[in-house]
């Protein structure tokens, strides 16, 4: 199965909520109603199904080969899976095995041209707008992704003395790692201020030439006026939960102010209807001058509306339960906003399924467990249910 089909099917891309390793604000907490806990055996045979499930596609090692934003699309759902794996059951063999494909992929990792670690493939950019597939180059959304499964796993290893006392200098070094790779993409300008406060994050428009081994002609010029292309709203999420994580693990105001612009900027897009629930917002919005052809006085760079690929909303509501949960920007009203709009819509968000008690059935009803899918929402559904 390659990365397009499973981007098309949609399935890799559930979720519930966000890590456990950072408690919410108390005041979060007390905002729901407390999540209906499944029977004992009905969690027995989840796991059990789960556990055979990733253990038998670990033998993939995708950890092994993956580059560019496929780093993200085909190596995530399984070191997330493990990290939610090691909280649902405290089993320390899921940190080993996130230990071992993030060394994996952190081993194959190419030093480029301005000195940064990276992970360049060609058709990085994963957009044929303004021809930025024909770069060989790395991926800010698949670093980020992988990069946050890791900066998680270590907040909960340096949290827990018996785990740091075994796994303590991978911990820091990941989390290390992560802030060389966030440093590269502010240096490279990979996120742009907009209006009203907001930021976002960008392709950039520039790859490795591959006779030379040095930058192409688009490096010089990568943050002029006109240049470059803001992600959608599901790849600027994905980056932000990686800022979430990092914020939680560092304690760096930078991340968190950071990220803060972008969800303020996802907030203003989505508009409230007359019945209280949000209408679906686009996929893709220009955000700056550089999101239109001609630097602002062309037609925009991309099409604008609702995308039929009902998975990309998944990780919208992912980014903004992770938001919700710390004090940022979103509030109880947008929750309750988000959960009308599921129930009407019949979204099957699993952000949400902690929330609502009816999302939650609907959760369960629909959960596989040996499925791709499942390999990420079987264990964090299992470590919020915090059975023994």
């Amino acid at each position: 199965m390659n990365a397009t089909n499973i981007l098309i099917a949609g399935v890799l891309l559930l979720a519930i909520t966000s890590p456990l390793s950072s408690a919410p604000p108390a005041s979060s907490a007390q905002d729901f109603p407390a999540m209906v806990r499944m029977d004992h055996a009905t969690y027995k045979t989840i796991l059990s199904q789960w556990e055979e499930n990733i253990t038998s596609d670990a033998r993939n090692r995708y950890c092994d080969k993956v580059m560019g934003e496929d780093c993200g699309w085909l190596m995530t759902p399984f070191t997330d899976g493990f990290y939610y794996g090691y909280l649902a059951t405290h089993d320390t063999k899921w940190i080993d095995f996130l230990v071992d494909w993030t060394d994996s992929w952190v081993n194959r990792a190419v030093k480029e041209p301005d000195g940064y670690l990276g992970w360049p493939m060609p058709k990085a950019a994963g957009t044929d707008v303004d021809a930025l597939n024909i770069y060989s180059a790395d991926s800010m959304l698949g670093e980020a992704m992988v990069l946050r499964s890791a900066v998680l796993m270590a907040t909960t290893i340096l949290k827990t003395p018996v785990l740091k006392e075994k796994y303590g200098a991978q911990a820091e070094s990941y989390i290390k790692l992560s802030e060389h790779i966030y440093k590269k993409w502010d240096t490279r300008g990979g996120w742009r201020e907009t209006e009203n406060g907001g930021m976002i994050s960008v392709v950039m428009p520039f790859g490795i030439d591959g006779t030379t081994g040095k930058w192409t002609s688009g490096y010089e010029t990568r943050n002029a006026p006109g240049i470059g292309f803001s992600h959608p709203s599901n790849k600027a999420n994905h980056v932000a939960r990686w800022l979430l994580a990092m914020a939680d693990a560092t304690q760096k105001s930078v991340y968190r102010e950071r990220v803060e612009k972008w969800f303020k900027l996802m907030k203003s897009r989505m508009k409230v209807k007359d019945d209280g629930t949000y209408s679906i917002w686009n996929y893709w919005e220009p955000a700056g001058a550089w999101d239109y052809k001609a630097n602002g006085s062309g037609p925009a760079k991309h099409w604008i509306g609702v995308h039929p690929n009902t998975g990309y909303y998944q990780i919208d509501t992912d980014g903004i339960v992770d938001a919700y949960q710390r004090g940022l920007i979103f509030n109880k009203e947008d929750i309750q906003r988000l959960i009308a709009t599921d129930l009407s819509n019949k979204r099957n968000w699993a952000a949400l399924a902690p929330y609502n008690a009816e999302l939650q059935k609907r959760f369960e009803a629909t959960l596989k467990p040996d499925t791709w899918g499942a390999l990420t929402a079987a264990p964090k559904f299992l470590s919020l249910q915090a059975l023994k």
